[in-house]
């Protein structure tokens, strides 16, 4: 049985302007060999192109954790963000991460919740699966994109977080 992504009651998937939904199982890797890449946000520009100009605030930082908060750029948006979830792979359990970003004022405005769920399944294969549950304008603009943007953005965070990963482990 696969573990699922645990949502704050606001960002509830269905009750929201948007949700998109990305999922790899790959064989060879597992959540020792994906987690320090996505759990150290500088380095997500290194393998994701439409991540930039990460920082970190009250002198956090670069590992997130519980409770951080933290500024980066993605999908044309300045994001704000705070991590509401955070837990690393350890003894069979899933890796868990996920912050509540947001940006903007008045018609602009948006909120999202960004969850990750990474764990290693039966036959040396991970899961890596990312979610997105948006509030907002532009959220209800992004629902309607064809081809649908956010997905297909989250598909190159994916591929690229396991291409990384397959490079990191053959080095």
């Amino acid at each position: 049985m696969m573990n699922e992504i645990l949502w704050p009651a606001n960002f509830t998937p269905g009750f929201t302007d948007n949700f998109v939904s990305n999922e790899v199982i790959v064989a060879g890797l597992s959540t020792a060999d994906v987690w320090p890449l996505l759990s150290n946000a500088p380095l997500w520009p290194t393998y994701y192109a439409n991540s930039a100009n990460i920082r970190f605030h009250d002198g956090k930082g670069p590992e997130l954790e519980e409770g951080m908060r933290f500024y980066f750029e993605t999908f044309g948006f300045p994001v704000e963000a705070q991590v509401l979830e955070y837990v690393a792979p350890a003894n069979g359990k899933p890796g868990r991460v996920g912050w509540h970003g947001w940006g903007g004022e008045g018609d602009t405005r948006f909120d999202m919740y960004h969850p990750w769920l990474i764990e290693d399944l039966p036959g040396g294969r991970v899961r890596i699966l990312t979610q997105e549950s948006q509030k907002g304008k532009p959220a209800q603009e992004l629902a309607k994109t064809k081809p649908n943007a956010m997905i297909n953005g989250h598909q190159d965070w994916l591929d690229g977080l396991v291409a990384a990963a397959f490079k990191r482990k053959a080095s």
